[in-house]
């Protein structure tokens, strides 16, 4: 019998919701357009639908009128893209995840104890840029999957990482420094963030009962591509990343019982549900919901919404 297994966690995760949200509110009180440096989060759905509603997002702050609202995304900024908002006189709200406050706080504190910091992720990614700017000095960035690229060495050494990495890939590169740098100190509290680990379990759990598994996602969300990554190794046969439904191949379904369904923590669940009526209109009408654990986890949002509104 054809079925799907329907992972749980899947989709929105806490700070994803209040970045959305954030901007959201902003419109809402301020009216548009507001601008938001880089997408507030990767997903196009939800870039392109804030845009319907007047959010302007741009690549720098360059491309900001003088005396705008701003928006920095959930991936966070450097200190020194800070500095030019606040030297072009612009109004800012903080959307960073509070996940990703922690992990730039840790690399402060690290680097002012006179650590060297090899920090664990893709450096392309909007994330580790704005931790590397915390301390550029002092922390250089490792690809997990490259780690004898890594140049650094010599005193003091500890790592931190990117929050939305695999789990295992992040031990496996983190067990290499090691070999290399055996007093090498853990961060405080672990970097990846829940949301991640919860999806990445969820999917480990029906992978191995799948032929195929789909993976709601943007091709530039990293936690979304990391669930297709863990998919395949946890037994999957296939795995395919899709923004929607429109971009699911029915010949993937050929042979195939069982197929598994998640969503990356940036993604609406109105695109899984998509994904579903698609899937039933193959024959795959029978959902068993597969759910690990309950996320009840939420974010304020940024303190600079409520100071606006008590300026007003």
């Amino acid at each position: 019998m054809r079925r799907v297994l329907l992972a749980a966690p899947r989709g929105y995760c806490a700070g994803v919701e209040r970045a959305i949200v954030t901007v959201e509110e902003a419109l809402r009180r301020f009216g548009p357009p507001v601008y938001v440096r880089k997408q507030i989060v990767h997903n196009t759905f939800v870039v392109d639908e804030l845009t319907r509603r007047g959010a302007v997002f741009v690549d720098e702050l360059d491309e900001v009128p003088d005396g705008s609202l701003v928006v920095f995304s959930a991936h966070g900024v450097s200190p020194a893209v800070k500095e030019v908002a606040e030297e072009r006189g612009l109004r800012t709200i903080d959307a960073t995840c509070p996940l990703v406050t922690k992990v730039h706080k840790e690399a402060v504190r690290m680097a002012e104890a006179g650590y060297e910091i090899v920090l664990i992720g893709h450096a392309e990614h909007e994330e580790v840029e704005g931790t590397l700017g915390e301390a550029p000095d002092r922390i250089q960035v490792m690809d997990p999957a490259r780690p004898d690229e890594l140049t650094a060495g010599g005193g003091r050494m500890s790592w931190l990482s990117q929050t939305t990495l695999a789990v295992d890939e992040t031990m496996q590169a983190v067990a290499e420094l090691r070999k290399r740098f055996p007093d090498l100190i853990d961060p405080p509290s672990d970097d990846i963030c829940y949301a991640s680990q919860n999806r990445q379990e969820a999917i480990t759990a029906i992978a191995p009962r799948c032929e195929l598994v789909l993976v709601v996602g943007s091709a530039n969300s990293s936690n979304s591509l990391r669930l297709v990554e863990v998919a395949l190794n946890a037994g999957a046969r296939a795995a395919h990343l899709i923004d929607r439904a429109a971009d699911a191949d029915e010949r993937w379904l050929d042979g195939v019982e069982t197929v598994g369904v998640s969503s990356g923590a940036s993604v609406p669940e109105r695109l899984v549900s998509d994904l579903l009526d698609w899937l039933a209109g193959h024959g795959f009408a029978d959902v068993e919901p597969v759910t690990l654990t309950e996320e009840t986890l939420t974010f304020s949002l940024p303190l600079e919404l409520r100071a606006f509104r008590n300026q007003g």
